[in-house]
């Protein structure tokens, strides 16, 4: 399972049973820490997750900045509550690459904000994935 961390939606993509492929599932609306974590940690159980792997929006010049410590301090939560690990993944440009699929996909700007956040963390996931093998 695979989240794009940010401060109003998180995008969830899982991989296939192989682990080889990601795909979209979602993009969450988030309501408060306490119904995150919960909702999170109930689709992790339902899909029998056994890793959550988090974007990590590191600077251009891989420093951490305020959004990488934010994500960071919500995977801690995240594995603390659904009692899984988590690992992180340098997403810089992840969103670019998103954007880009989106528009040749003729996706009209105005509709790309319910899908960008998915799009992402499929990205993600795809990036940790091929890094395995």
């Amino acid at each position: 399972m695979a989240l794009d961390y940010g401060e109003a939606r998180i995008g969830i993509a899982f991989s296939d049973l192989l682990c080889m492929i990601a795909n979209g599932y979602e993009t969450y609306c988030r309501k408060d820490i306490d119904k995150d974590l919960d909702y999170l940690s109930t689709l992790a159980s339902k899909q029998e997750v056994d890793e959550i792997v988090m974007g990590l929006p590191l600077n251009m010049d891989g420093t951490e900045g305020d959004r990488a410590v934010a994500t960071k301090l919500f995977g801690e939560k995240l594995s603390k509550y659904s009692n899984l690990p988590v690992t992180y993944v340098d997403e810089r440009l992840s969103s670019v690459e998103a954007e880009d699929i989106l528009k040749q996909a003729h996706i009209k700007w105005q509709d790309r904000k319910k899908y960008i956040d998915k799009i992402s963390a499929t990205i993600i996931l795809q990036t940790y994935l091929d890094s395995r093998s």
